[in-house]
């Protein structure tokens, strides 16, 4: 199967929340990828001048949209705001702390330009240098292990942030979230509605809580009750009363007929490749 060029199919939207020491960082890493598109930022109620940065950035680079919340109200609300201005083909998270590498883009959109998947799921690989520590990679790995049991899947790393969804799917989620939930609320709805994840490897350089991270011990228990929510609220309370079902059905089946077994067999016979 022929892919799509990569060049301009990425909406990224970053959520900040007294970022200033690394926003403009990672801002100058995501513009200079040739696949973003646009680039939505969200500040989320920062008092640190991550705001004065952003509209910095903004006034200069036509491709960022600078959006603000006057108070804090957590990443899920930043998302949900993000949504509507997003107007290329797929979309990703992009954190502002410097812990995830917009390098890793071309990897993560691949399975999406061969039409493998609507949904990808960036895996860490934590190790000595890459964890923040044992009882957070612990944390995870219960967190995602009840997510499995749950919804009978195998999604290796719940809480990561890097995950890209066509824009399509982004926005029939309806997300509800206001905190760090959002993560699993995303991966418990693409499930519910049928999609499988294709999970691919990406880099993570950690932060410390002296650095400015944010997620704590007590998210665990929101996340946990996403999980059940979503597990057993009816499809109607989840997506909404307009909700089109169908449209999952019928998208799910087209990625079915693009295996790529069968779509190197229609080539080997002089068949049009998709």
């Amino acid at each position: 199967m022929r892919a799509e060029s990569a060049d301009g199919v990425l909406s990224v939207v970053v959520p900040v929340y007294n970022e200033a020491p690394t926003v403009s960082t990672i801002l100058a890493h995501v513009l200079r990828r040739p696949e973003v598109k646009e680039v939505v930022v969200v500040d989320d109620g920062s008092t640190d001048g991550s705001w004065d940065v952003i509209q910095e950035i903004a006034a200069r680079e036509p491709r960022l949209q600078a959006l603000r919340q006057e108070r804090n109200r957590g990443k899920g609300a930043a998302l949900r705001l993000a949504i509507p201005h997003l107007t290329a083909p797929f979309a990703l998270v992009q954190d502002a702390d410097l812990e995830y590498d917009p390098d890793d883009y071309p990897a993560l959109l691949a399975p999406l330009l061969n039409g493998r998947a609507d949904a990808v799921n960036g895996v860490r690989g934590f190790g000595a240098h890459t964890a923040y520590s044992y009882w957070f990679v612990k944390g995870n790995h219960l967190l995602t292990t009840l997510l499995n049991l749950l919804f009978n899947c195998y999604i290796t790393d719940l809480l990561s942030g890097y995950k890209v969804l066509r824009t399509e799917l982004w926005r029939r989620l309806n997300l509800q979230s206001r905190g760090f939930e959002v993560e699993t609320e995303i991966v418990a709805k693409v499930l519910r509605l049928g999609y499988r994840f294709h999970e691919v490897p990406i880099t993570y350089i950690t932060r410390s809580r002296q650095d400015g991270k944010k997620i704590r011990a007590r998210d665990a228990l929101r996340i946990f009750a996403m999980q059940l929510r979503v597990r057993f609220s009816s499809a109607r309370r989840l997506f909404g009363s307009e909700a089109d079902l169908e449209y999952h059905r019928r998208r799910q089946m087209e990625l079915a007929g693009r295996h790529p077994l069968l779509s190197r067999l229609r080539g080997s016979l002089g068949g049009r490749e998709e």
